[in-house]
């Protein structure tokens, strides 16, 4: 039986959360409140959605949890498109961590597809 903290996509989501959160402290003041909040608040979601669906006894409750975990990870990737707008991010770093997300993005939906195989073998 494997572990929350073996999963590949929790790895990558936590690097995530950690990335995202060292930025954060480089927005300006101004951003407190708006943009600072709503990019914390959505890269802590990835995981912690992960983490609690992997805590739920039925895959389709699981599924459901990876899938908002998803939502959470195109959300990011908007707020980061706005920190560029906003000159609050340079092209180089971005694309760095869009290319992170992108690639949880994949692994997330792998894992789905696992989940889904899963559900439908115990049916």
């Amino acid at each position: 039986m494997y572990k929350l903290e073996d999963l590949e996509v929790y790895k990558i989501s936590t690097e995530i959360r950690r990335d995202v959160s060292e930025f954060s402290k480089r927005l300006p003041n101004d951003e407190k409140y708006m943009l600072k909040s709503q990019i914390v608040r959505a890269s802590r979601s990835v995981s912690a959605n992960i983490a609690e669906g992997y805590g739920r006894f039925h895959f389709q409750e699981q599924i459901q949890y990876c899938r908002q975990s998803r939502g959470s990870l195109f959300e990011l990737k908007d707020h980061l498109g706005v920190a560029l707008e906003e000159n609050y991010i340079v092209i180089d770093d971005f694309k760095i961590k869009i290319v992170k997300i992108e690639t949880a993005i994949k692994k997330l939906n792998g894992y789905i597809k696992y989940l889904q195989n899963q559900k439908n073998r115990n049916n």
